[in-house]
């Protein structure tokens, strides 16, 4: 007996791991050998392609593929139609599976609707991915960044919320009451 929700016109292929209380919406695919955490809410017309894997808690929109090769820690969300790529070079008449990139998705990180993560590249803990953003390199833990090719333009409590460090490098969430370092270019959590 499964103990997950899959809609009637979800397709689940076979050697997959869905974790208790995870949702799987209209037309929707999870394709062979995926792993899928528990309390985790696929969104409608969404693939996860052969061997993803999701931690608990992810939260994936409507219209969103998460390609072989990626791989999202707990608490991820993932906005509408947001892209991950998983080749660099593409070419149709060109069979580049050998070359799949991976890309990793930190703990607690948002990703905006139509955002586009080129292959390769991490996304840290608790980064924030504004909407359209196109991600063409790392991006650090708590990092705000937005554009075309992304900028960082701040820095976002685990909450959501814009930190504002002061001259010591300490910041507070105006939300939670937490307390942030900035040092090295690093946040780390008090």
């Amino acid at each position: 007996m499964k103990d997950y929700f899959a809609h009637e016109s979800a397709y689940i292929d076979e050697g997959c791991e869905i974790g208790a209380g995870t949702k799987i919406w209209h037309f929707s695919h999870v394709m062979p050998n995926c792993k899928i955490g528990e309390r985790c809410n696929i969104g409608q017309n969404v693939v996860v392609s052969p061997g993803v894997v999701l931690g608990n808690n992810v939260k994936i929109q409507n219209n969103v593929s998460v390609y072989t090769g990626v791989t999202c820690d707990d608490d991820v969300f993932l906005g509408p139609s947001m892209v991950f790529t998983n080749v660099i070079n593409p070419r149709s008449a060109v069979n580049r599976k050998s070359e799949y990139a991976k890309t990793h998705v930190g703990k607690g990180a948002s990703i905006g609707a139509n955002a586009t993560i080129v292959c390769g590249h991490n996304i840290g803990s608790f980064a924030f991915i504004g909407a359209g953003s196109v991600i063409t390199k790392n991006v650090p833990d708590f990092a705000l960044v937005v554009g075309n090719p992304a900028k960082q333009i701040g820095w976002m409590s685990e909450f959501g919320s814009k930190l504002l460090f002061n001259a010591q490098g300490e910041a507070v969430c105006e939300e939670t009451g937490d307390r942030y370092l900035l040092q090295n270019n690093k946040v780390t959590k008090q």
